[in-house]
């Protein structure tokens, strides 16, 4: 972690952006969720929210495996491309 302050501006819509460098070292990518607090009238603090890996999601993936035969796909197939998924950088569920 750096030990020294970024200085960044809102634009006109009140957005900032996180230098690229800080999103980096901090694992923030597109679509990263934060929780936004204030703290009195010092400013804000932003804390990551880390998505949730995919076996997490027990009851979608129930879904899809029981509609699996309805819709002609191989349960093993399923198995396969979960097991797929979580080897890649984003093996994780998009927090909405």
């Amino acid at each position: 972690m750096k030990k020294f302050p970024k200085i960044v501006q809102a634009d006109s819509r009140g957005q900032i952006v996180i230098p690229k460098d800080v999103r980096r070292e901090l694992g923030i990518d597109e679509g990263t969720g934060f929780y936004m607090y204030t703290i009195t009238d010092e400013g804000i603090l932003l804390k990551k929210i880390e998505n949730k890996e995919l076996s997490t999601h027990k009851e979608i993936l129930s879904e899809i495996e029981s509609k699996a035969s309805k819709l002609k796909i191989n349960k093993k197939n399923i198995k396969k491309s979960i097991k797929n998924y979580k080897k890649t950088k984003e093996g994780n569920l998009e927090v909405l």
